[in-house]
């Protein structure tokens, strides 16, 4: 199965918290359209963001291997292309089962990919999103 593009800048990450959300028990789904206008129509790409307030870094690894699994298997049907998507794991997301991360993501792309993903969208207050 083909792997999805990544999201690797601080920069890009920093902007998706202007886009839409959607939060559920494993993670936190965040969706923004991509300001480029020659890059709309290009394929999703996708972060994954675990804090070290979940733990250790062999939690970490295990939570950001369980939501790049659930992607790889839901990316293709649910992500709209010329969207940037990050994926923010819990601590939640290792006592999940599998099956419910993966209905999770795809309800998660699918809802922040119909709300709100506006690229020129600030946060209240807090001035411009990068």
């Amino acid at each position: 199965m083909k792997l999805p593009l990544r999201l690797k800048k601080r920069a890009e990450f920093l902007a998706m918290r202007a886009g839409a959300k959607m939060h559920s028990a494993a993670m936190i789904v965040e969706s923004r359209v991509r300001v480029n206008s020659e890059t709309r129509g290009e394929e999703p790409r996708f972060g994954f963001t675990v804090t070290k307030k979940t733990g250790n870094s062999v939690v970490r690894n295990r939570i950001r291997r369980r939501l790049r699994e659930a992607v790889r298997q839901v990316c293709a049907a649910s992500a709209k292309p010329g969207h940037d998507y990050v994926l923010v794991g819990k601590q939640a997301a290792l006592r999940t089962p599998f099956s419910t991360i993966v209905a999770d993501v795809a309800r998660g792309l699918d809802q922040t990919g119909r709300n709100k993903a506006n690229p020129n969208r600030t946060r209240k207050g807090h001035g411009s999103p990068a």
